[in-house]
């Protein structure tokens, strides 16, 4: 057992002391961390050692470690109860990172800050728990790519390049092998992404983490340039393809504009309210692919005003999905 979780097990230890009224026996610490009782005398004597004002009495014919009442409200507790509070409901959030190394140390930090918040604060959350729901939305199970996720975090903090096989979608699901310099590893709508230089294409690409086929890490560094920025490389697309920037404008009617001006769909967005209740959608895009996926899934409430080759593909994709339709009415006759 490494000195980091030794020093993790005594922090936990101040932690309940701290929050205990009665104080707490060496059983009590020995059920809590799973270990020998001998570990757990050697870190209270460590603690006492430390200044800590630690020390031991008999209550209800039972010997207990307690913590001097004045001290406890002078010791370094590093966050509020209200922020503990915050973090330990926001674990519903971290569900979709299941079976990765994020996962992992998030849970481990959640245990850690039941273990700091007194028996009261435990009782309230459990009733909260009761009324309170954090919705997320359905999520891809990344358990399989969780040597790729590793590879890649370790990769990025370290400044080493990766070389790896990519599937691509836009030649028929073509491989290649590419160099690539991670500069990010991005988590946007329910799938990860890496953002790097990829030396194939000599320039910042995004990679779709599903079609990584093989990952290794070179002794290769490389150093990320001053002037990238993540938050300006995303601000371009619609969601996250890339391309040429193109204006597009869109009517939605009465049914459905309560519904987009609820929303930030995209950071140019622009919405003009028409006389008979419809609204007027416009945004600078780069890329159309996803914004005609996210228009068409308006059906009828939606009609594409301009660009004029938008329009045309649009039409065109609706023509194919009536033909195909009527042919399944045809056969059911």
């Amino acid at each position: 057992m490494g000195r980091g979780d030794q020093l993790a097990r005594q922090w936990r230890i101040i932690q309940t002391l701290i929050s205990s009224k009665q104080g707490k026996s060496v059983a009590d610490f020995v059920k809590d961390e799973n270990c020998h009782p001998r570990t757990v005398y050697r870190d209270l004597e460590a603690l006492q050692e430390a200044g800590f004002p630690i020390y031991q009495e008999r209550r209800d014919g039972k010997g207990v470690w307690a913590l001097v009442d004045e001290w406890k409200h002078h010791l370094p507790v590093p966050f509020t109860l209200a922020e503990l509070m915050a973090l330990y409901f926001s674990r519903d959030l971290i569900k979709v990172f299941r079976g990765t190394a994020f996962h992992d140390a998030l849970e481990s930090l959640f245990q850690k800050v039941k273990t700091t918040l007194p028996p009261e604060s435990l009782a309230y959350l459990e009733q909260v728990e009761q009324t309170l729901f954090v919705g997320i939305k359905p999520y891809k199970d990344y358990r399989r790519f969780r040597e790729i996720i590793n590879r890649i975090n370790e990769a990025a903090v370290k400044r080493r390049t990766v070389d790896m096989i990519y599937r691509t979608m836009s030649r028929g699901g073509e491989e290649t092998r590419r160099q690539v310099d991670p500069y990010r590893i991005l988590f946007f709508d329910g799938a990860f992404y890496l953002i790097g230089h990829c030396h194939l294409r000599r320039g910042v690409r995004m990679f779709v983490l599903d079609r990584i086929r093989m990952l290794s890490v070179t002794d290769e560094t490389f150093e990320i340039p001053g002037d990238f920025d993540l938050e300006t490389y995303m601000r371009s697309p619609f969601r996250v393809i890339h391309d040429r920037p193109v204006k597009v404008i869109v009517r939605f009617d009465r049914k459905v504009a309560g519904y987009i001006r609820e929303k930030i769909w995209h950071h140019t967005q622009r919405i003009e309210p028409q006389k008979d209740g419809s609204i007027l959608f416009s945004a600078e895009v780069a890329g159309t692919d996803e914004i005609k996926a996210w228009v068409m899934s308006w059906g009828k409430h939606a009609e594409v005003l301009q660009p004029e080759f938008l329009i045309e593909e649009v039409a065109l994709d609706l023509s194919e999905c009536l033909r195909k339709y009527s042919h399944q009415k045809r056969k059911a006759r």
